[in-house]
């Protein structure tokens, strides 16, 4: 029996099958995504660029309270790594991550005075919060695939002319 077995499902397999049962419109945008996590979740989602996270390594923060969603992330010039940011929050709140326990981001970020190592012991396993990470990530990436995917505008010859 292989440790994926006997454990459960990997983080890539969590996020797929998470993306597929989003069953997402064809044409989507990062806003209209937004507003699809918004209603799953049943909250509003504010985000918000912050200085507070540049040059540390969190680049994006989710804070979830009984009415609202908020993704904080770190200032940056590209409009890609902006997007990759909140997709990553977004993909948090679409595996409920909320309702499994704590990432080590948010132990330190909400338990500054506190040994961020310490904290994520006190808290999960290290490899079930880096677990936690992959699987946001990895729907992360299917979900910016899905926008890229998604535009009007040919990007090549082949998509033009088949």
């Amino acid at each position: 029996m292989d440790q994926q077995t006997s454990q459960g499902p990997g983080p890539e397999q969590i996020a797929a099958e998470a993306f597929l049962a989003l069953q997402l419109p064809r044409h989507l945008t990062l806003t209209g995504l937004v507003g699809f996590v918004a209603a799953l979740r049943r909250r509003r989602i504010e985000i918000e660029a912050t200085t507070i996270l540049n040059g540390t390594s969190v680049c994006g923060l989710w804070l979830s309270t009984d009415t609202r969603e908020i993704i904080l992330h770190a200032v940056t010039d590209s409009a890609l790594h902006r997007q990759q940011f909140v997709l990553h929050e977004l993909g948090h709140m679409i595996l409920r991550h909320d309702e499994l326990g704590i990432s080590s981001e948010y132990a330190d970020s909400l338990f500054p005075n506190l040994d961020g190592e310490l904290v994520s012991r006190a808290l999960a396993r290290s490899s079930f919060v880096d677990d936690l990470e992959a699987a946001a990530e990895t729907l992360a990436d299917l979900l910016a695939g899905a926008i890229r995917d998604s535009t009007m505008e040919p990007r090549s010859f082949e998509q033009v002319f088949g």
